[in-house]
């Protein structure tokens, strides 16, 4: 092993925390092999310091500590970045009849212990930032709780909730009998350019980080409207204006292609699932730089939920089930020989929590490299929810969110569903 004195004496050390010694390091991670800036060449055995649960320094070589700092030692193991979801729903695990049903008869308070294990399961499985992407509230309060220490979880970027037209995508009431429309929410839902504007600044006033919408019908929607536009121009339009005023960025859920290039030709910074993405929806993904989440994973719940109960959904829903089933990759495989930006998302809630990097065998199927898809949830992911400054690769000045798999996930990507460490923020939560 290498000495700490003899980097330094070589210049290694200039300018680091570690150059001014061993009290300003709290721990070194021995890496038997990194991959510290995904899309470029990994390294071999590293060493990485962390102080304050900021890195401090990235080496060559499995580098000897000065002073009492403890070592990690991950020396048969692949270091990588902490993973980012750029697309779940922590409140529920629970889906079609099963989650209707709980709306109706479980408290909020319950709810919010559902939305911290779901967040934990999610941080175990090396996932240590996510965006959510609409519940009812109880993430915004877990986003903080998280932050002030309170609670383990991944850093939380939060859309409050989702905004849609009446009698869309994120519109409540569907399917519940019209005698309790009267107890179910509808700041959420908007007609008409001002009304669109009012919804944005409702989720702006409720803390929301970012502003999610819905330009199409939904697979989960208890509505048989089909999966195409359900909003007007003007409409998308005042969402995206109003986002901006306040410094938001603006996810879109949309299926249908024709809401697909609605969202990009707004200003949309990324859109969700676009199943049925056309030519001109990828020349709008190229002029505009925005980012394709495809949550291919959504199968793996549908399939899971049928298999356990085959009216786990009803009718109208299951058709679109069984649709979204047969088409799922078609328009990964025509984004991503385009070179459209890709950021990794499950749309976990619909897919089970904990399992968020079954997402990656799915986005190596239907045509990225495994380089592309841990690219796709580190860097790319971190671009979009702007944070790169903060995460999505191993280096100097950036957050201590780390993890470590046995294998080479550039070779076979099924590695990472096995996550043996997890530190968020200098924190260890799995080892």
């Amino acid at each position: 092993m290498k000495s700490l004195i003899a980097i330094a004496a070589a210049g290694l050390l200039a300018g680091s925390a570690l150059a001014q010694g061993p009290a300003q390091v709290d721990r070194y991670i021995h890496a038997g092999a990194l991959l510290d800036r995904p899309g470029q060449t990994p390294r071999g055995a590293s060493t990485i310091a962390v102080r304050g649960g900021v890195i401090v320094g990235v080496y060559d070589g499995h580098v000897m500590p000065l002073g009492e700092a403890p070592v990690i030692d991950l020396k048969d193991k692949t270091v990588l970045p902490g993973l980012i979801d750029s697309h779940v729903h922590l409140g529920s695990d629970r889906a079609g009849q099963e989650g209707l049903l709980a709306g109706f008869t479980e408290s909020k308070e319950l709810g919010a212990f559902e939305a911290q294990w779901n967040a934990r399961k999610t941080l175990l499985a090396g996932f240590t930032t996510v965006r959510n992407l609409g519940d009812d509230g109880a993430t915004l309060a877990l986003r903080e709780a998280i932050a002030r220490g309170w609670t383990d979880g991944p850093r939380i970027v939060d859309a409050g909730r989702s905004i849609s037209t009446t009698s869309g995508h994120m519109d409540r009431r569907l399917g519940v009998v019209e005698d309790l429309h009267p107890a179910i929410s509808t700041e959420n839902l908007c007609d008409g350019a001002d009304a669109c504007r009012k919804a944005v600044r409702n989720q702006v006033a409720r803390g929301a980080d970012v502003i999610k919408i819905a330009t199409t019908g939904g697979v989960n929607s208890r509505i048989g409207a089909g999966l195409g536009k359900q909003m007007f121009d003007d409409e998308a339009r005042a969402i995206v204006e109003t986002a901006r005023l306040y410094g938001k960025k603006v996810a879109v859920h949309a299926h249908g292609a024709d809401g697909i290039t609605l969202a990009l030709k707004m200003g949309a910074d990324s859109v969700e699932h676009g199943t049925l993405m056309d030519d001109e929806a990828v020349a709008l993904f190229k002029k505009t730089g925005a980012y394709y989440v495809p949550t291919l994973s959504t199968v793996n719940g549908y399939l899971e939920r049928i298999a356990k109960d085959p009216n786990a959904y009803p009718p109208a829903v299951r058709a679109k089930i069984d649709w979204r089933i047969g088409i799922t990759g078609k328009a990964l495989e025509k984004a991503v020989p385009a070179g459209v930006k890709i950021a990794f998302g499950t749309d976990a809630g619909v897919s089970k929590h904990g399992r968020n990097a079954d997402e990656f065998e799915l986005l190596v199927k239907h045509g990225m490299t495994p380089m592309q898809a841990i690219v796709a949830a580190t860097t790319n992911a971190a671009d979009l929810l702007g944070l790169s400054k903060e995460v999505g690769s191993i280096e100097p000045g950036k957050s201590a969110d780390i993890i470590a798999v046995s294998g080479d996930p550039l070779k076979d990507v099924r590695v990472l569903k096995s996550v043996g460490f997890v530190m968020r923020a200098g924190v260890v939560h799995k080892q």
